[in-house]
């Protein structure tokens, strides 16, 4: 089951991330609950995944797979691309975050 928390923790930072720029400063109130209801849930999920599992080892995946995801995002909803350099960087984020699954003895298995 913490697989499935550290999926929803995931999900749920990288909607309230990818929110933040449509709540302009939290001027706007649709999207402001957005982004204080995702990291609420993200937080929540995350602190489940915790309990059971090393803290940092959880903390490199969501955020590593936090950033992979939230970059998507924001080239498909809001038109924003990277340079080579960039895209190398998010790659050598991705790969470390394989690396931990599937070599770590410290990964959710």
């Amino acid at each position: 089951m913490h697989l499935v928390y550290l999926a929803l923790a995931i999900v749920a930072e990288v909607v309230a991330t990818t929110s933040l720029k449509a709540c302009a400063g939290f001027t706007r109130f649709w999207p402001s609950c957005v982004v204080i209801a995702g990291y609420c849930l993200a937080f929540f999920f995350l602190s489940l995944v915790m309990e059971k599992l090393p803290v940092g080892v959880i903390y490199a995946i969501w955020s590593g797979a936090g950033i992979v995801l939230v970059t998507i995002a924001a080239w498909f909803l809001y038109g924003q691309r990277l340079d080579p350099p960039a895209l190398l960087g998010i790659a050598f984020i991705l790969a470390g975050v394989v690396v931990i699954n599937v070599f770590s003895q410290s990964a959710p298995h």
